[in-house]
Parts: C-alpha cells; sequence; structure tokens
C-alpha cells in the first residue's frame, strides 16, 4: 500500500464496489451506535480496517459522511498518525505491487 499515492477511480470495478458497498454497510451499522469510532472507542476493528481507510483515500472511493467522519476518525489516531508518517518518509518501490504509479 503507498499511502503517498493518489488514484481516484483506478480499477473500480462492479466486483470491486461490491466489497466497497459491503464494508460500508459494516461501518454504518456499527456507527449507528454512537461512534465515532466503529464500537465508540478504538478496538481491534479500527485497526483491521486502518489500511481500507487509507485505500479508499488513495482510490477516491466516495463516502458518506457518517463513513467520512468515521475515516477522518481512524486518520486522526496516534498510531495511525505515526503510520502515516513513517509510510511517507518510505523510499522502497515495488512496482508489481503499484500498477498505477509510475516511478
Amino acid at each position: 500500500m503507498n499511502i503517498k499515492a493518489s488514484h481516484p477511480g483506478k480499477g473500480l470495478t462492479p466486483e470491486s464496489q461490491k466489497d466497497i458497498d459491503r464494508v460500508l454497510a459494516i461501518w454504518s451499522g456499527c456507527l449507528a451506535a454512537g461512534g465515532p469510532l466503529l464500537f465508540r472507542a478504538f478496538s481491534i476493528a479500527d485497526a483491521f480496517f486502518a489500511p481500507v481507510v487509507m485505500r479508499f483515500r488513495t482510490y477516491g472511493v466516495e463516502l458518506s459522511r457518517i463513513a467520512k467522519d468515521y475515516c477522518a476518525a481512524v486518520e486522526a489516531l496516534p498510531a495511525v498518525r505515526e503510520w502515516i508518517e513513517a509510510a511517507r518518509k518510505e523510499k522502497k518501490f515495488v512496482a508489481g505491487d503499484e500498477p498505477y504509479t509510475k516511478k
């Protein structure tokens, strides 16, 4: 995953949209209890979905207000902020893992 990348709309297929819709439905159901995280306070579920939050940002996935707020809450977590900053300093590039990024 390349946190620095931006590829809005790339790779969007009916199959990937179905997966996106499933994730957003899970988030909506969990956040209905009051958020800002899936089970109000930080849990392993939020750690699990942190990479998905980053992917949604990279690919410019359209999100509802509740999903945008959730993504912002995840990105604001100190551990996630640290992860993002470390990723921005990363210099390695694996072309096969990043089909939409040109080096």
